[in-house]
């Protein structure tokens, strides 16, 4: 691997014109498909499980009711003060509000409420019903806006009128100027990492021209798959923050090598052979991760899985053949000053590799990471002990986690969709949010209507119901359609309870009446998504777990250091399940965020951050442990490998982090609840893994376990493959060192790449 990633570097460095005007073409062809064949402005509220009786009823409504197939929207008339929506001049502005809303595009129904009864029992307020035949990934943003404006703009005197309901779901994540923020700070962290404002631009230029054709690549996808601005914007942070993060580790270990004398062509192509072959694993586990989002089986999981898997396989495949020749354009420019910090640095840990030494200035003086690492491994079983306890208190909130599908309730405030839920809670009650739709097959009944009947009494008499309309009728008689209203809110444990009640008596009420029947309806479909995810959840950790011990096991040729390192990423992922539970879930510190009401966690939420952080924490892993490995090779004394390793790549490291929580820490401020969720899952997930996790617990435990956490049995050194993932034979060729004895190389770690 190491070799091929080094003749790849060397040949896009001798032909950087032409690899440069490749990617520009791809760029360009990119911007060219996506203002030719997509569809933006796409709104995707598919929010479905294949196969699942809730979407199964859809599927068949749509032939037997079709008007009542498609999403609908909820105009909301609330009374003033000692006012009534009842009076002439109310009823009259009502009118006149919903003539204007029957025009809107794509509606083909609206429903006043004194037909159907929606009028809260003072009288204060009221509830429109807007009907499409379209579901909601069929509806524009401009659909809906339009519908907004024609109901507030129309006369409706003293009436306050909000529109909302499942159409408009929950708030569309769409980038921001204030998502600059992290991009500042990754500037200003590699500014002082690099100590030079051209290497410092050089990740960052790669990884927003990366981005670029990737986001450029799915929207163009948009005109013939939906795809929700949430994936969109999930692969724009994700890409972003891997991009900067992988040329961070090549051009450190490019200016190591110049900083030692090393000739710009020859030292790029040890770059990428050594911190470009970690690069290259780490990303494919990230793209592995998220690819595999699509065996759930839920198809805008898989759709946001395969868009970040993309946008990170583009940051890889940028790192790897356009930075070596942009390195390429730049040369000796890249060498750090004689006398500068960064080339005493690197002279110093040249010169002592092992040891630590004072020096006058930057030398090998125990400094920033190195120095943390001592500390951490002075005591090391305490440290171990504290680190575990402190990260099961964080995660203890975890076990009362709730997942489910944010609705408007979780919508900014002042939102024409948060107020008109608020309205219809406060006047009607949470679970007239959230309706139930209940579809009875009555072809095989005697007397069709007489069975939805006695169907719509047995609903009614269940617990926590408000209310059961009476049965709509198909065409031939042969299905009812019955809406249940719930007192509990769409999201509450009681309403779950509520639809698994009504399908555990299914069987007993087709006995009694010949009707079978089923759930459906937004919150029924929303209840089988999360459910369809908690079930995976578990098999999907198993997997990603299960992998890491395989892929580390390969690189690091051990076994401690596997099982460790698997162990430290359930520790990171449970730690970060307990802080989103206790700030969106509970409410403490919430207000610290923007996040004014509590709700369940995003269902999806779990699976997502298991994926990202998984190759988030191997790559941390690689290059951390594997200078730890290196020196232990070298020398033998395992305490002072550890040392050795964090003074060696701690400080890449400690920067990479920094620039992965700061990307993902900007996009906490979005208005999407479900992006606020994720975006702060993932910064507290690469603030805990990279800090206590790779830089405290793994020391520690290394430090701990000494020699026996390089030690592998005999038999499975002989049978598994040497990946060189370090690229030790590509540094043995440059340095013209002589081959290890192969019976110790089956036991010895390979070198790391010197990143820093």
């Amino acid at each position: 691997m190491a070799s091929l990633l080094s003749r790849i570097s060397t040949a896009a460095f001798r032909r950087r014109r032409l690899v440069l005007a490749l990617w520009l073409a791809a760029a360009a062809a990119a911007i060219a498909g996506m203002a030719a064949f997509g569809g933006a402005g796409k709104i995707n509220q598919a929010f479905t499980v294949p196969g699942s009786q809730s979407q199964q009823a859809l599927d068949r409504m749509k032939q037997q009711f079709p008007a009542a197939s498609g999403t609908s929207a909820q105009i909301v008339f609330t009374a003033p003060a000692g006012g009534s929506v009842t009076s002439p001049a109310s009823e009259q502005a009502i009118a006149a509000v919903l003539d204007a809303a029957a025009k809107a595009p794509k509606v083909v129904a609206v429903l006043s409420p004194f037909s159907t009864g929606a009028v809260s029992p003072r009288h204060t307020a009221a509830i429109a019903q807007v009907e499409y035949q379209v579901t909601g990934s069929d509806l524009k943003t401009a659909t809906l806006d339009a519908l907004t404006s024609a109901a507030q703009q129309a006369p409706h005197g003293d009436l306050g009128v909000a529109v909302g309901g499942p159409a408009f779901g929950n708030t569309a994540a769409n980038p921001g100027a204030e998502d600059l923020i992290g991009v500042l700070v990754a500037v200003l962290v590699l500014a002082l990492t690099f100590g030079s404002l051209l290497a410092a631009g050089m990740p960052l230029l790669t990884a927003l021209f990366g981005i670029v054709v990737a986001v450029a690549g799915i929207l163009a996808l948009t005109g013939a798959v939906d795809i929700s601005s949430t994936a969109l914007t999930l692969a724009l942070m994700i890409g972003l923050a891997v991009g900067i993060d992988y040329a961070l580790f090549i051009v450190t270990r490019h200016r190591a090598q110049l900083a030692r004398g090393s000739a710009p062509e020859e030292s790029a192509g040890l770059a990428l052979g050594t911190a470009g072959s970690a690069v290259l694993f780490a990303g494919l586990t990230v793209v592995i991760a998220m690819a595999g989002l699509s065996v759930v089986g839920i198809p805008f999981l898989t759709v946001m899985g395969l868009c970040a898997a993309g946008a990170v396989f583009i940051a890889v495949a940028v790192a790897l053949t356009l930075l070596p020749a942009i390195l390429g354009f730049a040369g000796q420019r890249l060498t750090p000053k004689p006398g500068s910090r960064t080339a005493r640095r690197e002279a110093a840990a040249e010169g002592s590799q092992h040891a630590a030494t004072t020096s006058d200035g930057a030398g090998t003086k125990p400094r920033g990471a190195e120095r943390w690492v001592r500390l951490a491994t002075r005591r090391p079983l305490i440290t171990v002990l504290i680190v575990i306890a402190g990260l099961a208190l964080l995660a203890w909130p975890a076990r009362g986690m709730n997942l489910a599908l944010p609705d408007n309730g979780t919508a900014p405030v002042g939102s024409s969709q948060r107020v008109a839920y608020d309205e219809v809670s406060a006047q009607f009650g949470p679970g007239f949010n959230g309706p139930l739709l209940i579809l009875a097959d009555t072809s095989r009944s005697a007397r069709p209507a007489a069975a939805a009947q006695q169907i719509a009494r047995q609903l009614a008499a269940l617990p926590d119901v408000a209310a059961v309309t009476a049965p709509q009728s198909s065409a031939g008689a042969t299905a009812a359609l019955i809406e249940l209203i719930p007192k509990s809110a769409p999201s509450a444990q009681a309403t779950k309870d509520l639809v698994t009640t009504i399908r555990g008596e299914a069987a007993s009420w087709r006995q009694a009446t010949g009707a079978s029947i089923a759930v459906t309806g937004t919150t029924a479909v929303g209840i089988d998504v999360s459910s369809k995810l908690s079930s995976a959840m578990l098999p999907f950790a198993i997997v990603v777990v299960g992998l890491s011990l395989i892929l580390l096991l390969l690189v690091f040729r051990s076994l401690i250091v596997p099982v460790k390192a698997a162990a430290g990423f359930l520790l990171s992922v449970s730690a970060s399940f307990g802080l989103v539970v206790g700030l969106f879930q509970q409410g403490r510190l919430d207000r610290l965020i923007g996040v004014d009401t509590t709700g369940p966690i995003t269902s999806f939420l779990p699976i997502i951050l298991m994926a990202v952080l998984f190759g988030l924490a191997m790559d941390y892993e690689v290059f951390l442990v594997s200078r730890m490995r290196e020196d232990y090779v070298h020398h033998g004394d395992a305490r002072a490998a550890v040392h050795a390793g964090a003074r060696s790549a701690g400080r890449v490291v400690t920067a990479a982090a920094l620039i992965m929580f700061s990307v993902f820490a900007s996009f906490v401020t979005s208005d999407s609840m479900i992006l606020k969720q994720i975006a702060f899952a993932l910064a507290v997930g690469v603030l805990i893994d990279a800090f206590l996790v790779r830089m405290t617990l793994v020391p520690a435990v290394l430090t701990l376990t000494g020699r026996a956490a390089w030690w592998l049995p005999r038999r499975l050194a002989r049978i598994l493959p040497n990946l060189d993932i370090e690229g030790e034979s590509l540094r043995r060729r440059h340095a013209d060192e002589p081959a290890t004895d192969e019976s110790h190389a089956a036991d010895a770690p390979e070198h790391a790449p010197a990143a820093g």
